[in-house]
C-alpha cells in the first residue's frame, strides 16, 4: 500500500475536500483521512498511479504539494537535516558577507553552488577568502539580528524526539552556528564546517577536510551504523545540491523549497508547506505533534 499525501501552506490552508475526494475516486484509494483541517489529508491507494507526475504538476499551480511513498514504515528514527535555508530562513555565509560588505558577489557564488552549476568545496573556499579580516563577534551579531529558524522546525523536532526519533544538524555551512540552532532546536548532534580565527578575526579559510555531499552521505551512513538503524528509517531533508546524495540514500528524502536542480531529483518535494509538512508525510495528524520547549 502507498500513502499519498496531500498538503498546503499552514499560512494560507486551502485544501478542498472536493480534491482529495476526486483523487480518491481516481486513484481508486480508501478513505481520506484528514490530518489538519483545510491544510492536510492523506489517501491510502493499492499502486502508484501511472499519472501521479502530471496530478503533481497540475496541482503545483493551485499551491498544493502532492507526495507519494510506501504506507509502512512512514514514521522514522533518525531525523538527518540540513541549516541554511532548510532548519533556517538564510544562508549563514550570505549574512556574514554582507556584514563584510561582499554580500552581492558571495551571494551569487552560492545561489551557482546551491544548484549543483559550481563544485560545492572550491565554491566554499572562494565565499570564505572573502571574509578574510572580518572580526570574530560579527558572527554573534548575526546570530542575534540576522537568522530566523523555518517555520514548523520546532514542531517537526519535538514531535519527532517526543516519538523516539533522534536528530542530526548536518550542514555544509559552519558550526559557530550549527551550534547555536542545535541547541536552540534540541538536535542531539551537529555537524559543519568550522571557519578559523586569529587574533579576533576570519583568516579567510575553512578547515579542512570540507563537510560537503560525501560528507552529508557518510553522515548518514556513520549515524545509520552507529544507533543500529537501517536507511530506510533516515528521514532527510535539504534543498542544495550538496544535499542530493543524502537525500537519495534516505528512507525519506525532502526537497524543502529547493533548488530547480535539486528539486527534479528528489523523491519528495514541499514547495508549499512549511516543516511541518515533514510530519505529515510520516502520517502523524496536527493533533498529535509535539508542544516545543519555551527557548532559553
Amino acid at each position: 500500500m502507498y500513502a499519498v499525501t496531500l498538503l498546503t501552506s499552514p499560512d494560507r490552508p486551502s485544501l478542498d475536500p472536493a480534491l482529495s475526494d476526486a483523487l480518491r475516486n481516481a486513484w481508486g484509494g480508501g478513505a481520506v483521512q484528514w490530518l489538519a483541517p483545510d491544510e492536510a489529508a492523506e489517501v491510502p491507494v493499492a499502486e502508484r498511479p501511472a499519472n501521479f507526475k502530471s496530478v503533481w504538476q497540475d496541482l503545483q499551480a493551485q499551491g498544493v504539494d502532492l507526495a507519494i511513498q510506501p504506507a509502512e514504515g512512514r514514521r522514522k528514527r533518525l531525523l538527518l537535516a540540513d541549516m541554511d535555508s532548510t532548519m533556517i530562513r538564510q544562508e549563514c555565509i550570505d549574512e556574514l558577507a554582507d556584514a563584510a560588505g561582499v554580500g552581492p558577489r558571495v551571494a551569487a557564488i552560492t545561489a551557482r553552488a546551491m544548484n549543483g552549476e559550481l563544485d560545492f568545496e572550491g565554491a566554499l573556499r572562494e565565499r570564505v577568502g572573502l571574509l578574510k579580516g572580518l572580526p570574530e563577534e560579527v558572527i554573534g551579531q548575526v546570530l542575534a539580528e540576522r537568522i530566523t529558524l523555518m517555520p514548523g522546525g520546532p514542531e517537526l523536532l519535538a514531535t519527532m524526539k517526543a516519538n523516539g526519533a533522534r536528530a542530526v544538524l548536518v550542514s555544509g555551512g559552519f558550526t559557530a552556528f550549527t551550534s547555536a540552532i542545535a541547541t536552540r532546536l534540541g538536535f542531539d548532534e551537529h555537524r559543519a564546517n568550522t571557519l578559523l580565527v586569529r587574533d579576533g578575526q576570519l583568516t579567510g579559510t575553512v578547515a579542512e577536510p570540507i563537510l560537503g555531499r560525501q560528507a552529508k552521505l557518510d553522515a548518514l551512513n556513520d549515524l545509520c551504523e552507529r544507533l543500529g538503524l537501517a536507511a530506510a528509517e533516515v528521514l532527510a531533508v535539504g534543498d542544495g545540491a550538496n544535499d542530493l546524495a543524502m537525500l537519495g540514500a534516505a528512507g525519506a528524502g525532502v526537497a524543502l523549497h529547493a533548488k530547480p536542480a535539486v528539486a527534479a531529483q528528489a523523491q519528495l518535494r514541499i514547495n508549499h508547506g512549511d516543516l511541518t509538512a515533514l510530519l505529515y508525510l510520516q502520517g502523524y495528524a496536527r493533533t498529535e505533534f509535539a508542544t516545543p520547549p519555551e527557548p532559553a
